[in-house]
């Protein structure tokens, strides 16, 4: 009785049978008693606390912020299609990461992201003369939008895909699509000839292989390399050398080949050369030694004389 009498004093019985606990909604139910007037102990909770209701307090106080700081109709349109471009732009990098070709797939997905975001990040004014700039970029500490558009454009920078594209970047590159071209054929004939000895592959591929690598250095030098070119060289490059056990001389290896010789026999010409200056320089020494000496003898004999 002492306890029903303390909770009592917390319980706040409400009409209609409702009870409110330090604030919070509660059902309240009368406790069952015996003849004698004792409560009854059953597994019936004299009253019981319901779930939170669907709308909390605090997410109800969203809603009462002022309209100056709640997102324009404008704004949100951008916010959602950045969200759908964002989304376009990583279900294509996901798929070509291995091999790498996200250069050659997803560059017009990252032209469209690239779009939305310059319109979001501009001082441009929508039809409501609203400029979102400040509302999704810097109304924050997170900065969510930048930061997200921030790490999918760094992978993009260090893939170096605009030395693969047009120069409007709306299409690949006319010497990417000759390199693709030429490599398709090299990948062709190790395709034709992998089956067997391996030694006819090297023998009937070596053109194909020679001319795309001819190719690769020409645009490395010309500064066209983007990822997909430089992971597709190097596959090819391991096929060739590691699986199909074939070799390539290339045109450089003469010039290597003299140079590490001369380097070689440096070492001898240079003892060789200090051996014979060192005698020569001993000849010079002595003859005058000797001329003194016969010198000598002659004055000994005038003065004997």
């Amino acid at each position: 009785m002492i306890l029903l009498n303390f909770l009592g004093c917390l319980v706040t019985v409400a009409p209609f049978g409702h009870a409110s606990i330090f604030g919070v909604n509660a059902t309240f139910r009368e406790p069952e008693v015996s003849g004698d007037g004792a409560p009854l102990l059953s597994s019936n909770v004299p009253y019981s606390l319901p779930r939170p209701a669907q709308g909390s307090f605090f997410f109800s106080q969203l809603s009462a912020f002022p309209e100056d700081l709640e997102l324009s109709d404008y704004c949100r349109e951008l916010l959602h299609i950045f969200s759908q471009r964002y989304v376009s732009y990583v279900n294509c990098l996901v798929p070509s990461a291995r091999p790498v070709k996200i250069c050659q797939n997803c560059y017009i997905q990252y032209n469209n992201l690239k779009e939305i975001y310059a319109n979001i990040s501009s001082d441009q004014v929508g039809p409501d003369n609203s400029s979102c700039h400040k509302s999704l970029l810097k109304s924050d500490r997170l900065m969510l939008v930048f930061q997200l558009y921030h790490g999918l454009n760094q992978i993009w920078y260090i893939s170096k895909c605009d030395s693969c594209l047009s120069k409007d970047s709306h299409s690949l590159s006319n010497v990417t699509l000759y390199y693709m071209a030429t490599l398709n054929q090299s990948l062709s004939c190790f395709e034709k000839h992998k089956e067997g000895n391996h030694s006819v592959l090297c023998k009937e591929c070596k053109a194909t292989y020679g001319g795309v690598n001819e190719l690769y250095s020409k645009m490395e030098k010309n500064g066209n390399l983007c990822i997909d070119i430089e992971d597709s060289m190097n596959m090819t490059r391991k096929l060739w050398s590691k699986k199909f056990n074939c070799s390539f001389p290339r045109a450089e290896t003469v010039p290597v080949i003299a140079v590490s010789s001369f380097m070689l026999f440096l070492p001898i010409i240079f003892y060789l050369s200090s051996f014979l200056h060192s005698e020569q320089k001993k000849r010079k020494l002595i003859l005058p030694k000797r001329a003194i000496s016969h010198g000598n003898m002659m004055n000994i004999q005038d003065r004997s004389s």
